[in-house]
C-alpha cells in the first residue's frame, strides 16, 4: 500500500493553523470532511479523541500519527499537514511535533490501517525526509516529496 493511493492534495493543509493537539486534530478532521470523505465529522473526531486517551500518536522525531476507526469513514482516508510552528502533542518523546498524518477508517478496514500506519512510521524514520516534508510550501509540494519517497 501506497500512502500516495490515500492521499490528494485537497488532503494536505500546508501551512495548519492550529496550535493546539485537539485544534490540528479539528482541522485535520475537517480536512477530511469537507472533502466528502466523511459522513460524520464529530463522530471521527471523537474516535481519534479517544485513540489519544489511550496514548499520544506522536511517536517522536516531530511527527504524530493521530488515527481512529469509524464508520462514518466508509473506507480507509488519510490527511496530512504541517505545522508552521511546532505544537505540543503530548509526544512519546516529549518533543512538539510539526509533521501530521492523519489516518481514520472503518473496523472493517482494520489491516489496512495497520499497514498504513506502518508505512507512515517507515518512512518517517528518515531524517532527511522528515526535513524535507517539514519545509515544503504547498500541499503538492508535500504531495511530490512523499511520492518521490516511495519511490526509493
Amino acid at each position: 500500500m501506497l500512502l500516495t493511493e490515500l492521499l490528494n492534495p485537497e488532503r494536505i493543509q500546508v501551512p495548519l493553523r492550529g496550535a493546539s493537539k485537539d485544534a490540528l486534530l479539528e482541522e485535520l478532521v475537517g480536512v477530511l470532511h469537507r472533502g466528502g470523505a466523511l459522513a460524520d465529522a464529530d463522530d471521527v473526531l471523537r474516535a481519534v479523541r479517544a485513540r489519544e486517551e489511550v496514548l499520544s500518536t506522536g511517536i517522536g522525531s516531530g511527527v504524530a500519527i493521530p488515527h481512529g476507526k469509524s464508520n462514518s469513514a466508509p473506507e480507509l482516508v488519510m490527511a496530512a499537514g504541517v505545522a508552521p510552528e511546532p505544537v505540543d502533542f503530548d509526544s512519546l518523546d516529549g518533543r512538539p511535533v510539526t509533521l501530521l498524518f492523519l489516518l481514520v477508517g472503518p473496523e472493517s478496514a482494520a489491516g489496512a490501517h495497520v499497514k498504513a500506519l506502518s508505512r507512515i512510521s517507515r518512512l518517517v524514520r528518515r531524517d532527511a525526509l522528515r526535513e524535507r516534508l517539514a519545509a515544503v510550501s504547498s500541499a503538492d509540494e508535500f504531495m511530490a516529496v512523499l511520492a518521490e519517497a516511495e519511490s526509493t
